[in-house]
């Protein structure tokens, strides 16, 4: 059901709308999935059951997050990394919502093609601030859109303060990291790399490497699949460190 209302809902409103306006449409589903089984460590609400996504993932059927943001934010709690400085890389709108309102640092979120709520419009291959700034960095999910990824290591890797640390996810497979920058075509890179905007597919052993190679120490942390209370899923994550 709730695939094919939004399906229809993007068809006929206006994005900006449905940004401002996401909270209250979302308040119609509240009687449908109410319970007490599951909660959305976000928003704080209790469900009988997560919204089960086409590609298996599960959302929050209040604030939309999905099980890697609902690991990232329990995460963050464990490392202690809500202080000083915070720069987010095309966040999730339940995240900027409620990172936007905290106190406890200062938070930066940046989107370089704006198709995510954020305040900046930084390119990561060259970002536009000074040496050792943040004291926490979010990159989920960006550096597989990436051509100069290696030039995008080694900014995070300037901006990062010595003791900082950044949380970095991508899609993963076995074996290398496979990338061909000859292909270009929105349906060619769908086949070759699992999206239309993706431009490689990281093993996890190749992108420590590679940020290894590029300023960066690392710590792989994997999780397995654990849905109560939270709904959160296997994943791996990993976590680095100016050399």
């Amino acid at each position: 059901m709730y695939n094919q209302i939004k399906s229809l809902v993007k068809k006929i409103v206006p994005q900006e709308f449905l940004f401002k306006n996401e909270l209250f449409l979302k308040k119609i589903l509240i009687p449908f999935y109410a319970g007490k089984k599951y909660q959305c460590n976000i928003c704080e609400k209790s469900w009988k059951e997560f919204i089960s996504l086409p590609d298996d993932d599960l959302l929050c059927p209040y604030c939309g997050s999905r099980s890697r943001t609902r690991r990232l934010f329990k995460l963050m709690h464990n490392e202690n990394a809500f202080q000083g400085n915070v720069l987010h890389f095309s966040p999730s709108r339940s995240l900027y919502r409620v990172y936007k309102k905290d106190n406890r640092f200062t938070y930066f979120s940046t989107d370089f093609e704006n198709q995510f709520l954020a305040d900046f419009q930084w390119d990561i291959t060259q970002i536009d601030i000074a040496d050792n700034t943040f004291d926490t960095i979010i990159c989920y999910h960006i550096l597989e859109h990436i051509e100069e990824d290696t030039k995008a290591m080694q900014e995070l890797s300037r901006v990062l303060k010595p003791n900082g640390k950044c949380f970095i996810q991508t899609p993963f497979k076995t074996g290398k990291i496979y990338e061909d920058y000859s292909i270009t075509c929105k349906e060619d890179r769908l086949k070759a790399f699992g999206q239309e905007d993706h431009v490689r597919v990281y093993s996890e052993n190749g992108l420590t490497d590679r940020l290894n190679n590029n300023g960066l120490k690392t710590k792989s942390l994997q999780f397995k699949d654990d849905r109560l209370p939270y709904g959160l899923l296997a994943e791996s994550i990993i976590i680095a460190s100016p050399k």
